[in-house]
């Protein structure tokens, strides 16, 4: 890891858990052991070091992603993988970033919606596809319109008016958008192997009751 991706991943890593806005590039420097001036011969402020920061997130985010759904022998199987993944993401995400992305940093924002509406997108709609031929899924299911109404759903639990007004972290309402997704698409033959992946103490922490 080079000096620029080290100090990207410390510095995104104090984001999520303290703010973005409550944070100076002061409290940075000094939370990571370092000199202002080296700080900013990395990034030229604030801004681009949370777009870089956002980039970083997101690439390392599609990699972790892209693993998962390979090494899975199903769609359900790739569903769970999917939940474990982001959900312990978000759990780590402090609940002001989301609006401090949205208000003081468009240009990350706009970085993490393109993910969502491309990659998230296209992830989604093969698996959907994946899980009608596989037999898990409802055959009558249209895969782009499923795909969309779940980024939809996505964009939802994302909004800082939810967020600052439920009682549930962002992790809880990933985890309740993907049961409501898995049991709105699974047919008998899907939930029966949902409920054996279940059983697997890997997959113990997860709820899909």
């Amino acid at each position: 890891m080079n000096k620029l991706t080290k100090f990207i991943t410390e510095a995104t890593q104090l984001f999520t858990k303290y703010g973005i806005k409550s944070l100076t590039m002061d409290d940075i420097a000094r939370h990571l052991g370092m000199s202002k001036k080296t700080v900013y011969q990395l990034v030229k402020d604030k801004k681009d070091l949370v777009k870089k920061g956002m980039q970083f997130m997101i690439t390392d985010e599609q990699t972790r992603i892209s693993e998962i759904f390979k090494a899975s022998n199903s769609a359900i199987e790739e569903m769970i993988g999917l939940t474990k993944c982001i959900s312990t993401k978000l759990g780590d995400i402090h609940p002001s970033v989301i609006y401090d992305l949205q208000k003081y940093h468009p240009e990350a924002w706009k970085i993490m919606q393109n993910h969502k509406e491309e990659f998230v997108y296209n992830l989604m709609l093969n698996n959907l596809k994946r899980g009608i031929k596989e037999g898990y899924y409802r055959k009558n299911l249209n895969p782009e319109l499923i795909a969309s109404i779940y980024i939809n759903m996505m964009d939802n639990i994302l909004n800082p008016e939810i967020l600052f007004n439920s009682s549930l972290t962002l992790e809880q309402l990933h985890t309740e958008i993907i049961t409501y997704h898995i049991k709105g698409i699974a047919n008998e033959k899907g939930v029966e192997v949902l409920k054996e992946l279940m059983k697997k103490e890997e997959n113990t922490k997860l709820s899909f009751d």
